[in-house]
């Protein structure tokens, strides 16, 4: 009697292979999903969408889900209602089974009922959480020691940060497949070209910061032989090099959008493609903002990608980008003409020096449809902040004190350790660096931003103490106060009109939630660890930065009391919330206008009580609240 002999393979004992990707290997990808996972249950915590309950001893939790299933963990709470949830103690228990938790995609489908998902929602969570796992275990795979972080280059450096603390779904990036992801994320440290085009000058239009008129950027930023093999190609498609507007379009952009939904337009003549730049480009954390890895001094180029990343799709608003430079140009101003600002913060301001809009003739008609389709083609020419650094100087975005090396040890640990200044005195810099500048925007000038660890840029000397900071991305994130005050004079009446309007209590959220909540929240637990300086001393440190600069600009009380930032309680900002629940991943006409999503109140860190002070209240907003 004979028997069919069944394919070779391992004994069922023995553990699955664990692939043949060198970089996502069974190891790094446990490993990122451990600390994806310990991430996810503590944002949702924060946020309240799945609330834990004790679990016994001290710091021991538990999330009770459907189904019977159970997560058990340690955690620490912290300020701002933060956890510190422990990678490594995540337990799930279901049918009386019990594993370690290593895997944020089954969390996601345990919780789904428990937190609210529908089933459409749930299927871009899966989708995005995968996507953010897969990336942090690359990350994880080529992370360098503290000490080795520490000599990188700014550019370089951007390549191990982790993205938005607050977001556990941040690296989705939908859209792009896995080349693109191995190519055109920060994480894949790699470089490209960009794509040129030249448009009609009736498709798009051009802006600038005075001073500086398109022909001048062009060449700022182009090679003579480059622009006279751009011109050749406009002129063989009979068309004027001069009249013709040109601008960069991203590689994947230009394959995916421009060639298949602008057909018409290079049918016609209308768009002309002009070739590659020989400049090779890398993004930034922000993935559509391009930095110059040949000539570090050209200008950085932000332009849109048809990707979803976080809350949004990423292309440019042409509002917004049509703005950018009159913004800049009032901002610059502001600084220029301010002695606290010039000479004591000495803050750099990355102007936005230029902008191209060119709208989708048919989709501008159709004013409902999904505002991807309004943001598919432009640019943003930003000054990079290499041509702001004196000698020894050496720029790291905020984002990257949250950063640790493969040694287990802190980034912040070693440059505090190179300075040669005690922790406390190392801390005290940084956050006079920081706070001063941001501050003075904010009660001088009713102006706030999103001042997040990507978007302020500390500024080191020789011995890796912070002396200073550049802020960037005006053309989105610039908010006023709903009543006009003097210093708003000087900004011109179109740009007033469009940008953002809010109640003094929601713009102080650019220092509340922006950096306290944002990024304090995440590095007080590293100053603890690794710098060995307790919570409170922290938050008490902040609050004595606010303060000086109170007692420095007595005259500014009054608008002190308007912001209120040292309030007992303030709201949270819930933004997965916003992504999960409240329709983030939806498509919509426009894009969420809101200043931050809120839910509940968290107790502030920063309040002390004052016996006998009461905080007045700010001049009424005109009719409806907002402008």
């Amino acid at each position: 009697m004979s028997v069919s002999a069944s394919p070779a393979g391992p004994p069922a004992s023995a553990p699955p292979p664990s692939g043949t990707d060198p970089v996502l290997n069974r190891e790094n990808w446990r490993a990122a999903g451990a600390a994806l996972l310990a991430r996810t249950v503590a944002e949702l915590a924060y946020e309240e969408m799945a609330v834990p309950v004790p679990d016994g001893g001290p710091g021991r939790w538990r999330l009770d889900l459907d189904g019977g299933v159970t997560y058990r963990f340690t955690a620490r709470r912290a300020a701002f209602g933060a956890w510190r949830v422990d990678p490594s103690s995540l337990v799930r228990t279901a049918g009386g089974a019990e594993e370690p938790a290593c895997d944020p995609r089954r969390f996601v489908l345990d919780a789904r009922s428990a937190i609210g998902l529908p089933g459409d929602v749930l299927a871009d969570v899966v989708r995005d959480i995968t996507a953010t796992q897969t990336a942090d275990a690359r990350l994880r795979a080529s992370l360098p020691t503290a000490a080795e972080l520490a000599e990188l280059s700014h550019e370089d450096l951007e390549a191990h940060q982790t993205g938005h603390p607050c977001m556990f779904l941040n690296k989705g990036r939908t859209g792009f497949s896995a080349a693109d992801a191995e190519r055109y994320t920060p994480e894949a440290r790699g470089d490209f070209r960009l794509e040129w085009i030249a448009v009609a000058p009736d498709l798009g239009g051009f802006q600038a910061v005075p001073g500086l008129d398109r022909h001048r950027l062009l060449a700022e930023e182009l090679d003579p032989a480059t622009r006279a093999a751009f011109a050749a190609a406009v002129r063989a498609a009979g068309a004027d090099p001069d009249a013709y507007l040109w601008l960069p379009v991203h590689p994947f952009q230009w394959d995916e959008v421009v060639r298949p939904l602008f057909a018409a337009e290079i049918a016609e003549g209308r768009l002309v493609h002009l070739g590659q730049s020989p400049d090779r480009y890398r993004p930034l954390q922000s993935v559509r903002t391009l930095t110059n890895l040949d000539k570090p001094s050209r200008r950085n180029v932000k332009v849109p990608l048809m990707i979803r990343n976080t809350l949004v799709w990423r292309g440019l608003s042409a509002t917004q980008t049509r703005c950018a430079p009159h913004t800049t140009a009032w901002l610059r101003e502001l600084a220029d003409g301010d002695p606290f600002l010039r000479e004591e913060c000495r803050v750099a301001m990355l102007a936005e020096s230029a902008s191209v809009t060119v709208p989708h003739p048919a989709f501008a008609e159709a004013p409902d449809a999904p505002y991807r389709y309004h943001e598919l083609l432009g640019a943003i020419w930003r000054e990079p902040v290499h041509n702001y650094l004196e000698p020894g100087e050496r720029a790291r975005t905020m984002a990257a004190l949250l950063t640790e090396g493969s040694d287990g040890r802190a980034f912040a640990a070693e440059l505090v350790a190179r300075s040669g200044l005690d922790a406390h005195a190392w801390l005290r810099a940084f956050l006079h660096a920081l706070l001063p500048p941001v501050l003075h925007y904010l009660y001088r000038y009713g102006a706030s931003f999103t001042p997040h660890g990507e978007n302020v840029v500390l500024v080191f000397d020789r011995r890796e103490v912070p002396v200073r900071i550049a802020l960037k991305d005006f053309g989105s994130d610039v908010e006023l106060l709903p009543f006009d005050l003097p210093e708003y004079a000087r900004l011109p009446e179109h740009v007033r009109a469009v940008l953002h309007r809010w109640q003094p209590g929601e713009l102080a959220h650019s220092v509340l939630s922006a950096i306290c909540a944002g990024h304090f929240r995440y590095f007080t637990d590293i100053a603890e660890r690794h710098l060995g300086v307790p919570e409170d001393a922290f938050w008490a440190l902040v609050r004595e930065e606010i303060t000086a600069y109170h007692g420095r600009f007595p005259e500014l009380s009054e608008r002190f009391a308007w912001f209120d930032l040292l309030a007992p309680v303030i709201d949270r900002v819930a933004l997965n919330r916003e992504q999960l629940i409240g329709g983030g991943f939806h498509d919509r006409a426009e894009r969420d206008a809101q200043f931050d999503v809120m839910y509940g109140k968290v107790v502030n860190p920063l309040h002390r009580p004052e016996p006998g002070t009461a905080p007045a209240g700010p001049p009424e907003a005109p009719e409806g609240g907002r402008a």
